[in-house]
């Protein structure tokens, strides 16, 4: 059997655990580590894990994959913990939502013999903890696969095999367009939530407003019911990408605000339209991603997944990544005889 070890059993990590075994992964034995001994007994409990350990170091010792389900902070101190415990080969990744910092750690923290790829699977909701856990959470949705500078093709397909096997649709992103996007379309909205509902929340009608707001409200504000300490390492890692898609959300406000208070009646209209037609064909036909990044093999079912956690197709994987390594070593190497003798 091969061992894929999750850290962190929350809403991400306990979803996961419960889609590997939705998709019967027979080759797969799932253990997990919280921090918070409770949260991991409920994972158990839940089936989502098939054994809780007591250490980061302990879920990762003997792993062919360590899934890292923490908040992004945190992120650098497991991988400080696990690096001495990994062994040569092992496939590491991440659901983090924001990814360059996540990528720079792994390279300066990971051994050598370690692949690092990157992910963010697209799907979660406003509450949190395993109870929320879902085994179809990434069921259609985006799932983001980011591979380290070093790693191998062997280890970006584990990634890719993993996604298809929870159900999502896996494709690439360079690690700083990622941030840049994921500002756009997950971090503002975030911000803005918690800006609207701490606006109504602070005045001094608030028991009347309260008392007649709809779901309109309800759906704005939605995402400040998140957890505060994910929030918070979303907007301290992505600082830079948030603040300048904040400006360009208060730029449209402000034009807005503009057709409003010039009472252009034609022009409110029109802008109201234009983005009501645009929204409608996004929902209705939403642009494809093109893939530019680095090409392999995807995986075309959960199937794949298994195979390379318990059999020959692993055995070889495990060769690709060995022999991956060795060339990167001898090609170092060389590298270094030359600037000596330069």
């Amino acid at each position: 059997m091969g061992k894929l070890a999750i850290i962190g059993l929350g809403l991400i990590g306990g979803s996961m655990g419960l889609a590997l075994d939705r998709s019967r992964a027979v080759n797969v034995e799932i253990v997990g580590y919280d921090r918070d001994r409770s949260v991991g007994q409920r994972a158990l409990k839940a089936k989502a894990i098939h054994r809780l350990e007591p250490t980061p170091e302990a879920a990762a010792r003997s792993a062919t994959i360590v899934v890292i389900a923490t908040p992004i902070t945190a992120v650098k101190r497991v991988f400080e913990e696990i690096a001495p415990h990994l062994q040569a080969g092992t496939v590491v990744t991440d659901v983090a939502s924001t990814k360059s910092e996540v990528l720079e750690w792994a390279e300066q923290l990971l051994p050598p013999d370690v692949h690092f790829v990157g992910g963010h699977p697209m799907a979660g909701k406003e509450t949190s903890g395993p109870q929320a856990a879902e085994a179809t959470l990434f069921e259609g949705r985006p799932y983001c696969v980011l591979p380290g500078i070093s790693a191998a093709d062997g280890a970006i397909n584990a990634v890719l095999g993993l996604a298809e096997a929870v159900g999502a649709r896996p494709f690439f992103l360079d690690p700083k367009e990622h941030d840049a996007y994921a500002a756009a379309i997950s971090h503002v909205p975030l911000l803005a939530s918690v800006a609207l509902f701490s606006l109504a929340q602070g005045s001094a009608a608030w028991p009347e407003m309260a008392s007649m707001a709809g779901p309109a409200f309800s759906d704005l504000t939605r995402l400040a019911s998140g957890q505060p300490e994910m929030s918070h390492d979303i907007f301290l890692t992505n600082r830079t990408n948030v603040l300048h898609w904040v400006e360009r959300y208060i730029d449209e406000l402000r034009k807005l605000a503009d057709l409003i208070e010039d009472n252009d009646n034609e022009g409110l209209f029109r802008d109201l339209a234009e983005v009501q037609m645009q929204r409608e064909t996004f929902l209705n036909a939403p642009p494809s991603h093109a893939d530019t990044g680095k090409q392999v093999d995807i995986p075309t079912s959960s199937e794949a997944f298994m195979s390379i956690m318990g059999g020959g197709l692993w055995q070889q994987r495990a060769k690709e990544l060995s022999d991956s390594f060795t060339d990167r070593v001898k090609t170092r190497e060389r590298e270094d005889r030359l600037r000596r003798k330069d």
